[in-house]
């Protein structure tokens, strides 16, 4: 199969999750060999910085990658719909420091590439064999293993000890499935950990429309009116736990998310990868690492 990149540019905005700051990204096709790049249009020079696992340097709350020159984060829900589409070589300008959250899912970047298509490039695709079986953990109760597998699929499980949001699994057995399965699933959040993360100088654009928020743990009435203040939303009855958010595109739309994410980390392996990945309570940070290992293991190792 042959290397593709997109059939023409397109542009996204809105704010990012974190900073707040309104933001515009737009993705352009690329030549054979460029990979994925990024390249942030509000710096002197526009430096830029490839989408390859080496390039992590956090994972708190989403994927960031920095160089000497720049950093960007919140790139995984790109990265999910990008790979999934087959996509090898782009270029994504940004005019600040992280991507855009849009409705916290991948579903606006899945459009667009519907609308402006992908072409086929005139070089081979390389591929990432798994040839046998690994296991990585993160030491904090996240396991991912990685199998042989002619095609790549997923499978995650997630649990929470939640009375809101209980154990679930989800599974993409096809890429081409992607866009109607995995691509509407939105970011979530407890109501228990906005506040650290507010602390964190996180979360700043975070709101009702771009994540699924979940109350599970009962506190005061003016704990929460204090809280849905600080967010500019309106006042929530604190005795009534549930998704604050409204309903649920899938009923388990939580691990159709954490899936999305394990996809756009693994994407940054740089290579499409042949083998069936199973992982078991996944996060920014072991799903990284496991890109960062894949690709030492079979891509780096090729080149020394």
């Amino acid at each position: 199969m042959r290397q593709q990149t997109i059939g023409g540019s397109f542009t996204l905005e809105g704010k990012g999750l974190h900073t707040g700051i309104y933001l515009h990204l737009s993705a352009h096709p690329a030549p054979v060999g460029t990979g994925m790049i990024i390249r942030r249009t509000d710096l002197e020079g526009h430096p830029a910085i490839a989408l390859l696992a080496e390039n992590v340097k956090d994972t708190v709350r989403g994927t960031v990658l920095r160089n000497e020159h720049l950093q960007v984060s919140t790139v995984e829900h790109a990265m999910a719909a990008f790979y999934a589409a087959g996509i090898d070589n782009c270029i994504f300008e940004i005019d600040g420091p992280e991507f855009p959250i849009l409705d916290g899912s991948a579903v606006m970047y899945t459009e667009a590439l519907g609308r402006v298509g992908i072409v086929e490039q005139d070089a081979e695709k390389e591929y990432l064999v798994i040839d046998q079986e690994h296991e990585y953990s993160s030491g904090s109760g996240s396991v991912i293993k990685a199998f042989p597998c002619d095609r790549f699929e997923v499978e995650v499980e997630i649990g929470f000890n939640s009375p809101v949001l209980p154990a679930q699994t989800a599974q993409l057995r096809r890429m081409s499935d992607f866009p109607h399965e995995i691509a509407m699933a939105r970011t979530f959040v407890f109501v228990r950990e906005i506040e650290p993360l507010l602390d964190m100088n996180l979360i700043r654009g975070g709101d009702l429309k771009n994540a699924i928020v979940i109350y599970d743990r009962i506190m005061a009435q003016d704990k929460m009116d204090e809280l849905t203040h600080k967010l500019q939303q309106p006042s929530i009855d604190a005795a009534q736990l549930g998704y604050l958010s409204g309903p649920l595109h899938f009923d388990n739309e939580p691990a159709r998310h954490k899936l999305l994410d394990v996809i756009g980390d693994l994407a940054l392996t740089g290579r499409p990868i042949k083998g069936r990945i199973v992982a078991r309570y996944p996060g920014h940070k072991v799903n990284t690492e496991f890109a960062n290992y894949l690709r030492t293991t079979y891509i780096l190792s090729e080149q020394e």
